[in-house]
C-alpha cells in the first residue's frame, strides 16, 4: 500500500460469525453508526476523517473510532491498531445489544509471497466478461442461466417503484437498518458468486472464502449507494470481480433487493432482461 493515509481505499474479505458463548470485551455496544454525542457532533472515522457509517472496535485494545470498512483495510496491511499499534486479532461490530455483535477475525499472513490485488491492479476482464474458466458449466440450472446473463452483458430491466409493481428503493441507511434486506443480499451473492470461478484463486491467495466477499459486499451496502456518481461501491466490489462484473453484479443485486420477492425461485420466474424479453441465448 501506497500510504496508511489511503487505507481504507484498499479492500480485505470479510469474514463474520455471530457471537453467542464469547462475551464481548466491552461491556456496553458502541453507540450507533449514526449516533450523536452530547456535544451533537458526529463521531468521525480516525482514518478516513469522515462520519463513521458503521462502527467497529478492535480487540483486545478496544479502539472504537473506526468505520468498519476502513480498519478491515487497514488491518490488510498491518494487523495493529491504528491509534496505539497493538496487535489486533478481531474486529467487533454491526453491534445491536452488548451480548448481540459479529466479529471479523483478522487473518494469519502467510509467510509466502503473495500476489495483491488493490487499486489499480484488480482483475482483468478478457473479450468483454470473466465469469469462469474456460469449459465451466454449472451443475445448477439457475446458476447457469445467471451465467449466461454475465456472458452476454444483459442488465435486469429498471421497475419502478409504486403500490402496483411493489418494487421499492432502499438507502444505505435502510438496508442497514432492515435484517430482512440484508439476509436477501446474502441469499443473492451465494448464489451469483458461484458465477465466478476465478474468485476461488483470488480468495486463496487471500486466505479467505466465498463467505469473507459476501459479507464485505454487505458491509459496503451499509455504507454506500450502489449507483453513486462517484461509482464507489463498484470501485470496492471490482477489486475482486473487475470493474464490469462489478457494476453488472450490483445492478442485478438492487433489482432484487428492490422487488417483493422472497425466494430467488420467484425473482428468476419474473425478472425481465433487455434481450429477447428474458430469453438469454445459450
Amino acid at each position: 500500500m501506497d500510504g496508511d493515509g489511503s487505507a481504507h481505499e484498499h479492500t480485505q474479505l470479510v469474514k463474520s460469525s455471530e457471537h453467542s458463548d464469547e462475551s464481548p470485551t466491552n461491556t456496553d455496544a458502541p453507540t450507533g453508526s449514526h449516533s450523536t454525542t452530547n456535544t451533537a457532533k458526529l463521531d468521525t472515522c480516525t482514518i478516513c476523517l469522515q462520519i463513521i457509517s458503521e462502527r467497529a472496535v478492535a480487540v483486545p485494545c478496544n479502539h472504537l473510532s473506526f468505520d468498519f470498512l476502513c480498519l478491515v483495510s487497514w488491518l490488510q496491511e498491518q494487523a495493529t491498531c491504528p491509534l496505539c499499534k497493538a496487535a489486533v486479532t478481531k474486529v467487533q461490530y454491526d453491534w445491536r445489544a452488548p451480548k448481540d455483535y459479529k466479529t471479523y477475525q483478522v487473518p494469519v499472513k502467510k509467510t509466502e509471497k503473495r500476489t495483491a490485488v488493490r487499486a489499480g491492479h484488480r482483475p482483468t476482464e478478457r473479450s468483454g466478461s470473466r465469469t469462469g474458466r474456460e469449459g465451466t458449466i454449472p451443475s445448477d440450472p439457475a446458476v447457469r442461466f445467471r451465467q449466461r446473463v454475465y456472458q452476454q452483458r444483459t442488465y435486469a430491466k429498471h421497475i419502478g417503484s409504486n403500490h402496483v409493481s411493489q418494487y421499492r428503493d432502499f438507502t444505505p441507511l435502510s438496508f442497514t437498518k432492515s435484517p430482512d434486506l440484508q439476509s436477501r443480499a446474502r441469499a443473492f451473492l451465494r448464489r451469483e458468486l458461484q458465477v465466478f470461478s476465478f474468485l476461488d484463486g483470488i480468495l486463496e491467495r487471500r486466505g479467505g472464502t466465498r463467505d469473507y466477499l459476501i459479507e464485505y459486499i454487505v458491509a459496503v451496502l451499509k455504507s454506500h449507494e450502489m449507483k453513486a456518481a462517484n461509482a464507489h461501491a463498484e470501485g470496492l466490489v471490482a477489486e475482486f470481480l473487475g470493474e464490469t462484473n462489478a457494476k453488472q453484479l450490483l445492478h442485478e443485486l438492487e433489482a432484487w433487493l428492490r422487488s417483493p420477492y422472497e425466494r430467488l425461485e420467484q425473482w428468476d420466474r419474473c425478472v425481465q432482461y433487455e434481450s429477447d424479453n428474458h430469453e438469454i441465448k445459450g
